[in-house]
């Protein structure tokens, strides 16, 4: 049975209204027959009575209303002090009072599961910064003391090289040795880029343009692989606020990965195919990088973009983190779904317009 809703001014205003209601009759009668003395005595009870009744008014009012109100007044102050585990009692009546301690105690919830995400937040990007952190004091470090020594290692390798006769086996361990050269110098260029990164050039282009250059460039890599890189551009996408030289290189490594996450058994049999699609999601441009490969255990997906982590063996670890560090940097946001056997797909979204830095 649905219970009947009384407005809490109502409720005040009823005995007020009642005491004045009685004192007029009382008035009236008394004026008509105030030459009775009997009736002295039942008049002086009446207003006796009204007094009476004016303080039971008084004290519902109190009860109906002040009470509550002192009671969120001490609640606010508490909120204030910091404490965001309060509620208020009387927040089960069913009236206006009831509906703002229904109101406050969901206000207190919701300000708790704020804090706890803010305070999540912020214990991640902590952990972000001191990553970073590291991660530039080892790249400063590394570059003087690594390139230098590798430089002249390199020198003297394309001069042994130059002098093996044509028929020398040791001619594809000089191949070898120049491989393993240049992954070291390439670790050696993403620590520099993510431990001193510059701030992007943003210029307004088209971003199909960008993407298509970075397709161009991951179809010169598998020529000789039996490899599909398929490329569905959006014709009709406006102009985009980006570096393409970041972005550029954002794809290409997504792009480098899928052809790397495809299994041997699916290059073998010609059956490995990254997907390029570009389109717009709300007020953001959107380019997907999807491949048919291994996929990415669940329990590997939170971890993925962390510098120095790595699900292969000749990985650096540091492609995914530098990614994620220029999509950000463009006001965007990088996400990635997989499923083990099936593959994974990586959505990288750029807003159209960058924000306007605040004066």
């Amino acid at each position: 049975m649905q219970r009947v809703r009384v407005v809490w001014q109502i409720k005040a205003l009823l005995p007020v209204v009642f005491v004045l209601l009685v004192g007029l009759v009382l008035f009236t009668a008394a004026t008509v027959t105030i030459q009775a003395p009997e009736r002295h005595m039942v008049l002086m009870l009446a207003v006796d009575g009204a007094v009476i009744i004016c303080g039971v008014s008084i004290g519902a009012v109190a009860y109906l209303i002040q009470g509550p109100m002192l009671e969120l007044q001490k609640k606010v102050a508490l909120i204030s002090e910091g404490n965001l585990n309060v509620t208020v009692s009387f927040s089960e009546r069913n009236d206006e009072i009831g509906d703002l301690g229904r109101n406050f105690n969901h206000m207190t919830k919701q300000l708790r599961e704020s804090r706890e995400e803010i305070e999540t937040m912020h214990r991640t990007q902590m952990s972000r910064a001191e990553h970073l952190a590291t991660l530039g004091e080892l790249a400063t470090g590394l570059a003087h003391e690594i390139r230098n020594p590798l430089a002249g290692i390199a020198g003297v390798i394309e001069i042994i090289g130059r002098d093996l006769p044509a028929s020398s086996p040791a001619r594809d361990m000089v191949k070898d040795v120049r491989l393993e050269i240049n992954q070291i110098n390439r670790i050696l260029t993403d620590l520099l880029e993510t431990a001193r990164p510059h701030p992007p050039m943003m210029m307004r282009s088209n971003l199909n343009t960008t993407v298509e250059h970075a397709v161009m460039l991951a179809r010169q890599q598998v020529l000789s692989q039996p490899i599909q890189i398929e490329l569905q551009k959006a014709l009709d996408l406006p102009d985009v606020e980006h570096d393409s030289d970041q972005i550029h290189q954002v794809l290409l490594n997504l792009l480098l990965n899928a052809v790397q996450a495809l299994n041997p058994l699916q290059t073998r049999e010609g059956s490995g195919t990254v997907r390029v699609e570009i389109g717009s999601l709300d007020d953001c441009a959107r380019v997907t990088v999807s491949d048919t490969g291994r996929g990415i255990p669940e329990a590997q997906l939170s971890q993925i973009f962390r510098p120095f982590y790595t699900t292969r063996g000749n990985g650096t670890g540091l492609g995914l983190s530098l990614a994620r560090r220029i999509v950000e940097e463009h006001h965007g946001r990088i996400n990635v779904t997989s499923i083990v056997g099936k593959g994974s797909t990586f959505e990288v979204l750029i807003p159209f317009n960058a924000p306007t830095p605040e004066a």
